[in-house]
């Protein structure tokens, strides 16, 4: 989700309830181009296991709609009342915002002691959540070579 987060920090500084953006203009916000499958009625869905980016505007309280794929623009439209942003203060050594170490925006807004020796979450935490799914009856634990597994038993 972290490639598409500038766009959920954007709609959330918003005062409008509706925001008419075109293709190139989203593009300007995340910082890359969209994917190809953007140029389908369905990625602009509001489902959100649809794709990663569906994900960070609902997050953000806005649902897509009079989506044009071939004028290639789309209006968010706000359906969760705007929160009021509170500012993360980061307390004493370990860690700083210009490091990449902070996660400021995991806190909720309130003071964070990093004086801790280790981050709560690496940046990838939780990246790749639901994109796996291991089949029922399948043993993790399970040695992938049975000879190699044998040498336990010894």
């Amino acid at each position: 989700m972290a490639k598409y987060a500038h766009l959920g920090k954007y709609l959330e500084r918003q005062d409008n309830s509706l925001i008419r953006m075109t293709f190139r203009e989203v593009e300007a916000v995340i910082g890359c181009s969209l994917p190809r499958s953007s140029r389908y009625p369905a990625w602009w869905s509001n489902n959100p296991s649809n794709n990663v980016m569906t994900k960070v505007w609902l997050e953000a309280g806005f649902k897509t709609e009079q989506v044009d794929i071939e004028g290639r623009k789309v209006v968010f439209r706000r359906v969760k009342p705007r929160q009021p942003s509170t500012p993360v203060s980061v307390v004493s050594g370990g860690f700083s915002e210009s490091s990449g170490n902070a996660f400021p925006e995991r806190f909720g807004g309130k003071t964070v002691d990093t004086s801790a020796a280790t981050p709560l979450f690496h940046p990838a935490f939780g990246s790749m959540k639901g994109l796996i799914q291991i089949a029922p009856g399948v043993d993790l634990t399970e040695p992938a070579d049975p000879e190699w597994g044998k040498a336990y038993d010894r």
